[in-house]
């Protein structure tokens, strides 16, 4: 009882420690969190420690994600006339979160994740534009991105030793994010001349699909299971990625003529995604899990360290999270299907810079995204 106890408030205490970074200034909007940005610790909440590395033990795991992102925010208002009118931007993202994760032993493990991203956006505006006068025929164009993410190598330690914390553990995550993901991937973008005939120009795509921030990170990660009854436990996971550094040299509308000079680079934006809830075994067989808890995630206005310059759209998304987990030897798969209950795209740096107080951007975000995990480890 005094373990569970101890347990429930590290947990708090994380929960705390997470949260209090974006009290103040929370985070994105088109995507909603980069892959690769997830949390992703060694070890399986669902199983508790029947899913622990051993010593000298290696896993594979990959983690599909989908979303649609297409009813824009400004705060926690929808503006529905962008779907009403079909003027909405619409990014479509599919990603593969790949790891590899060693066991230095049975409580330290280091891993390795890349990303796989193909990214796909659609939008009036960035092209002939949203206005009946500018684009008669209402035409929508496209942009997309693809290739590889931004590298993380982390190390992980359980708290209490696996052995015998049977009933609850906690593991911290400490690791690097590299600028491995192309930060300027360029697109076509057309325009309409006054003779109506098409032009096309190539320039950086929106920051939303640009496959990496092009910047140094240093990201820490928590996770955390407790049993609470028989067949029932409860988890946590945290993760707050720090990016120093103010902006890179993607410009954002392409020209430096055409945009304020205070959002003329795109922004390297720190990212946070928080989860909790309580897995449940309904049969006896150990092999499956249902879970439901909720999920926080998103983009910060202001960075943990250093300047939060450039252009970003900062907000937040808070979801109920579903879950299915099946566990058969050494292979598990993961199914989650966070659902939105509440966005919000607050203002960032650039916005309340406005002496009026009347600049705030909006942003779109998705109605939910589904999240497909396979592990293996040998």
């Amino acid at each position: 009882m005094k373990f569970m106890k101890n347990i429930t408030y590290i947990i708090l205490i994380c929960i705390a420690f997470i949260l209090g970074f974006s009290t103040n200034s929370v985070s994105q909007g088109c995507v909603a969190i980069r892959p690769g940005g997830t949390c992703s610790l060694t070890g399986n909440t669902a199983g508790g420690n029947s899913f622990a590395l051993h010593k000298g033990q290696w896993q594979m795991a990959a983690t599909y994600r989908y979303f649609e992102s297409y009813k824009h925010y400004k705060g926690d208002v929808e503006q529905k006339e962008r779907v009403e009118n079909g003027t909405q931007v619409i990014n479509t993202a599919n990603s593969i979160d790949l790891s590899l994760t060693y066991a230095v032993n049975h409580r330290l493990s280091l891993s390795l994740s890349l990303p796989i991203i193909h990214y796909d956006r659609s939008s009036l505006y960035e092209h002939y534009g949203n206005s009946i006068a500018a684009n008669p025929a209402q035409a929508r164009f496209y942009t997309g991105a693809k290739g590889i993410g931004d590298v993380r190598l982390s190390a992980s330690y359980w708290l209490f030793d696996p052995a015998k914390a049977l009933k609850g553990n906690i593991a911290i995550s400490i690791g690097i994010k590299a600028p491995s993901g192309n930060y300027g991937v360029n697109g076509n973008f057309h325009s309409r001349l006054k003779d109506g005939t098409d032009a096309v120009t190539v320039r950086a795509v929106d920051q939303s699909i640009q496959l990496g921030d092009g910047g140094w990170g240093v990201n820490l990660e928590v996770q955390a299971f407790q049993t609470l009854f028989s067949r029932a436990s409860l988890y946590f996971n945290g993760f707050y990625l720090s990016n120093p550094k103010n902006v890179n040299n993607t410009i954002t509308r392409g020209t430096l003529n055409n945009v304020d000079p205070l959002i003329a680079y795109h922004s390297v934006a720190d990212q946070f995604a928080v989860r909790l809830g309580m897995n449940y075994q309904p049969f006896s067989s150990k092999s499956l899990f249902v879970g439901l808890g909720g999920r926080v995630e998103g983009i910060p206005s202001s960075d943990l360290i250093g300047k939060s310059e450039g252009f970003r759209r900062p907000g937040y998304i808070v979801s109920i999270e579903p879950s299915l987990t099946y566990i058969k030897g050494k292979t598990t798969l993961l199914l989650s299907v966070p659902t939105a209950t509440y966005r919000n795209r607050i203002k960032s740096v650039y916005d309340l810079a406005d002496p009026k107080g009347e600049r705030h951007g909006d942003a779109a975000f998705a109605d939910y995204s589904v999240n497909v995990s396979a592990i293996y480890r040998f």
